[in-house]
């Protein structure tokens, strides 16, 4: 509690700034759901045959990840793009479903008798709605209110994944550095503001009705019991294939690690016969690195700059033959073991849109820092905290842009550079979209980013029970070359491939 206490002392403008961008993303978004919700479901309530394709309409919306809704609008043009504004549309469209759902519900429980009343006394159906209707449905609307509400500010944390700000950054920080202080220093704040919100709305709503909530609270607690429940058996389910000899495979939360952990899972299957569980899409660096040491993984791949100054915390070096040794002597002090190569250095690439780079002559970074004061940048979480990341780039290079980048999901950075929303990132040289996007790498003249050779990294407990998952995890050493990664990770993000298959086609060919 001290350490977080002392961080948010030593950040409180930061946090500030960071709170404020999320009440003003929340409350913008809510009272936009409501003067679009209200309207639109006393419309539907007048017309049911309306209601129901309405409310269908507004579920499915509620049904798409919040985080690949974002990956949707990020190229449209007027409500897309990076930043604050592609998050209002978002958490307005989850603001509508309960907004409109209760509006619908407030207007036809309305006894008819009071309405019949309000006509006979000679009211307009304009006088009828404003005057008897909508304070007769208030309560019902207020409780969509307080339930878009609530949602919003959970909800709010995700778009700082496309730059947009908010306590979200702090626990998207916070993971992919594995900082439970940083993390709460996020959280606390937003499940605060999420109790505020909710407390206060319900103030509202009990001084408009005096409904007892015993029913809602006795299907909050059976939800409760039901994901508890659920959650024993996939516990359960987990332990027993783990039981049962499953090897276990991770990966990170990008293209090329789900294609490498496919690869890896099926080198296992066939050349050995043992179970696999996956467990891709773990996340970051340091997330796939504690669930290898704690046990909840047994292989996943990793890149040797990577742990070299992520993970081990050593001085950035250039040679890659000494970066590998020094790598896998650290690993082997923790009970784990880097296995050989695979065969291409997936190193950092500065990348700026292919017309721009043929535009102004740029080939180096060394070139792009003439253009920087004119630019805006775009990194990953991980890139942004790294020792090998941004500080340290800009100092090599003498960067000065003119605001501090926006951090941003690394999948979602490739797209924000090609439709124009950034001007620079921090991306990977094997990434498929590279060539699909019409992205330029710049060269690294000055040597700043150590070598990133990726080799599968493994419990020495595993390897132990199991050598013949050494020896299949061996033979692919040296077999991926950089075209081939390349070639993956196109056919997987432009071609829209399965990860699955592209793997096993690959595998097919030795």
């Amino acid at each position: 509690m001290s350490r977080l206490l002392s961080f948010w002392l030593t950040h409180r403008a930061e946090l500030a700034t960071l709170v404020a961008q999320h009440v003003v993303l929340v409350a913008a978004s809510t009272a936009i759901a409501v003067a679009v919700g209200v309207p639109l479901g006393v419309f539907a309530s007048k017309r049911p045959r309306l209601a129901a394709p309405a409310m269908a309409i507004a579920g499915i919306v509620q049904t798409i990840p919040s985080l690949a809704m974002f990956g949707f609008l990020l190229p449209a043009p007027l409500v897309g793009g990076v930043g604050a504004r592609a998050a209002l549309v978002v958490l307005i469209l989850y603001g509508l479903l309960p907004i409109v759902r209760t509006t619908i519900a407030g207007m036809r429980g309305i006894d008819p008798a009071v309405r019949e009343a309000g006509v006979a006394m000679g009211m307009t159906p304009r006088e009828l709605l404003r005057l008897v209707e909508l304070p007769l449905a208030l309560p019902s609307i207020v409780a969509g209110v307080r339930v878009a509400a609530v949602v919003g500010v959970g909800s709010a944390t995700i778009a700082a994944a496309i730059g947009a700000g908010g306590l979200g950054e702090y626990i998207y920080r916070g993971l992919s550095m594995v900082d439970t202080t940083v993390i709460l220093a996020g959280a606390i704040p937003a499940a605060v503001l999420a109790v505020l919100v909710d407390l206060a709305l319900l103030g509202v709503e009990r001084q408009l009705t005096a409904r007892r909530r015993l029913g809602r609270s006795r299907r909050a607690i059976a939800v409760a019991a039901a994901s508890l429940a659920a959650a024993a058996l996939v516990s359960s389910a987990v332990a027993a294939r783990r039981a049962g000899g499953a090897v276990v495979v991770g990966s990170k939360n990008f293209t090329e690690q789900l294609v490498l952990g496919e690869l890896v899972a099926q080198t296992i299957e066939r050349s050995t016969g043992l179970p696999v569980d996956r467990r891709l899409n773990l996340g970051g660096t340091l997330i796939c690195d504690r669930a290898l040491l704690n046990g909840d993984v047994d292989v996943y791949v990793e890149y040797t700059g990577t742990a070299l100054t992520a993970i081990f915390h050593q001085p950035v070096s250039t040679d890659s033959s000494s970066v590998f040794e020094t790598v896998r002597e650290l690993y082997a002090r923790t009970g784990r073991t880097l296995l050989p190569p695979l065969g291409f250095n997936n190193t950092f690439a500065i990348l700026v849109r292919g017309a721009d780079a043929r535009a102004r002559g740029l080939r180096t970074i060394a070139d792009a820092a003439r253009e920087s004061p004119r630019w805006r940048a775009g990194f990953g979480y991980e890139f942004v905290e790294r020792p090998d990341g941004f500080a340290g780039l800009v100092k090599a290079y003498g960067l000065r842009f003119p605001d501090p980048p926006r951090v941003m999901d690394l999948t979602l950075s490739y797209r924000a550079l090609a439709s124009g929303q950034v001007d620079v990132i921090a991306g990977d040289a094997t990434a498929g979209l590279i060539k699909g996007l019409d992205l330029f790498q710049l060269e690294d003249t000055r040597r700043y980013f150590p070598p990133y050779d990726a080799a599968a990294v493994a419990r020495a407990e595993t390897l132990l029970r199991y050598p013949q998952v050494r020896a299949a995890l061996e033979r692919l050493g040296g077999r991926i070359s950089a075209a081939d990664m390349r070639a993956m990770n196109y056919a997987a993000d432009v071609e829209h491939r399965d990860i699955a298959a592209i793997a096993r086609d690959f595998l097919a060919t030795f």
